[in-house]
This record gives structure tokens, sequence and C-alpha cells, in this order.
């Protein structure tokens, strides 16, 4: 089968087509997706419907399962069959969308923060796929940045400059930025402790060289912190500018599938009190890969 990729902006995201996900693929598809990927960074899959493990049996065809942030709330509750699903979603555990000040509140407000999935860990997650079930009235798009075309733009003093800088990634410094230090306990605050990570990475697949930033980077080793926190501010603001952004406006259904080694992502504003439900899967990197991509 010989899959069809309709590319969206001029510089990365596809949508694929001619392939239903709901039935088993082979490893020869699994392969030309992830040639894809490499090439495109997003893709995007229109109206699938997969089941909890229609998605799982897909998702584990490129790397392992990673929990990602699940490790620090470390709670045996959950609404999915599998742990390996990320509760996208403004919901809370017995079905009801969550009030003001919940938790799972603050959460969907820091997904709107512009992050790279796990990249506060070691190995970092490789890929994300995100299935939408349930969308609100207006507002609930996600929207993906290319971190290559933005490293390509920049001018080339800023990379030289980049050149042999390291950033500290920490799984929290995101909600702390939202609740203030006092909100986890330290228990919480040591279930991922911060990496490091080169502040460009070089993808393992097609050699791109492609920022490293987002919402979990917090420091600059030989830095002051502000000075490391007004140039990761100056990268995030060049590198999420429309030109290297694509929308995606959900419908029921849909699947997208992004490289998070060289994109980052972020929901967009809706109304809270509206019911929002998606569901992500996350295979994580090889760590041969992430320590070729330093």
């Amino acid at each position: 089968m010989l899959l069809r990729f309709h590319q969206l902006t001029p510089v990365f995201a596809a949508e694929v087509r001619g392939l239903d996900l709901r039935q088993p693929i082979s490893a020869e598809i699994s392969s030309e997706i992830e040639a894809a990927m490499n090439e495109y960074g997003v893709l995007v899959f229109r109206q699938q419907n997969l089941d909890e493990d229609q998605q799982l049996v897909f998702t584990r065809w490129f790397g392992p399962l990673d929990r990602g942030f699940a490790k620090v709330r470390n709670s045996a509750q959950h609404r999915f069959k599998s742990h390996h699903l990320a509760d996208i979603s403004n919901v809370d555990f017995n079905g009801d969308v969550a009030p003001v000040g919940s938790p799972k509140r603050v959460g969907s407000l820091a997904n709107q923060l512009w992050h790279s999935d796990s990249s506060f860990q070691r190995p970092s997650a490789k890929f994300s796929l995100l299935t939408a079930h349930v969308i609100p009235s207006w507002g609930g798009n996600t929207e993906f940045a290319d971190m290559r075309a933005a490293y390509d733009a920049l001018p080339d003093k800023t990379k030289t400059e980049m050149e042999n800088l390291v950033a500290e990634h920490w799984a929290l410094h995101s909600r702390t930025v939202l609740l203030g230090d006092g909100t986890y306990t330290e228990e919480q605050r040591n279930a991922i402790p911060a990496v490091q990570w080169p502040l460009v990475r070089v993808h393992p697949a097609s050699l791109r060289k492609s920022l490293f930033i987002g919402a979990h980077a917090h420091a600059i080793e030989g830095m002051t912190v502000p000075e490391a926190r007004i140039l990761l501010g100056e990268l995030l603001e060049h590198a999420t500018q429309p030109r290297f952004v694509y929308v995606h406006e959900w419908t029921v259904g849909d699947l997208v599938m992004w490289d998070n080694r060289s994109t980052l992502h972020r929901g967009r504003r809706y109304d809270l009190g509206e019911r929002r439900e998606l569901r992500r899967s996350t295979p994580g990197e090889a760590a041969s890969d992430a320590a070729a991509a330093e």
C-alpha cells in the first residue's frame, strides 16, 4: 500500500490519506509513517475513531510506551483501561467537568503553554499521538511549531552563540509558573529530576538541527536565571511565528501524531465549563537516538 501525503503548510505537517487505523498495519506501513514523520514532523489522520486498544496497538509500532508527567501524579485513579493513555481533558475521574481551581483544570491550562512532551526526562518522548473524542463548541484547537524551520531562520550569529549551550528542563516548571512553588510535595517535585539537553539538537533520522525549548526549559548552564529566561523567551517568540505554525482544528475521531524532537505544541483557549476530551499515547525515544541528538 502506498500512502498519500498532502502537505498542510509551506514548511511542515501533512495529512495522511488512504489508511484506516482501526485495521492492523504492517511493518512496511509503519516504516512509511516513520519516514513521513521524519520529513513532516506532524501527521494528521482524519476521523479514525479509535478506541483505547486500537490507539495503543498503533502507538506501539513506534516505540515503548511512556507515561511522562503521569509519574508525578502517582495516582491509582484513572479513567482509562491503561495508564499509558494520558487524559488530555477538563474531566475529572468521575466523568464530570472539573470545577474552577481543581488540579485537573489547572493541568488543562498548562497544556496551553508551548511545550514538547517529556522534554523533562531522558530519553525524552519520541512521538505523541492525540485522538479527539469530545470537542467544545469553540476554541480548543492545537497548534504545532516547527523547530527545524525556526532554527534554520535564525541569524548566523545567534546560531553560533547557541552552539554549545545546554538547557535544563524540569517537569514542574510550567506548573509552578501558573501555581507557585508551594503546590507540590517534595516527593512529587523529586519524582522526575531535572535533565539537561543541548539547546540545539540534531534529529537522529533526518540529521536536521532543531531548537529544543519550551515551557519545561527553565535554565541554561553558565547563565544567570534572568539571562537564560530572556534568551529562552526570545527564542520561543521567534520559533512560534505564524510562518512556522500549523493550527489543527479538531473534528471528533481525528488522530494527530507529532515528533517531540522537532516540534512544539500547545492547546488553545476554550470554555473550560464545556467538556473537551482527548487521549494521548506517547512512544519514548531510544537511548541511542537521544545520545545521537547531542
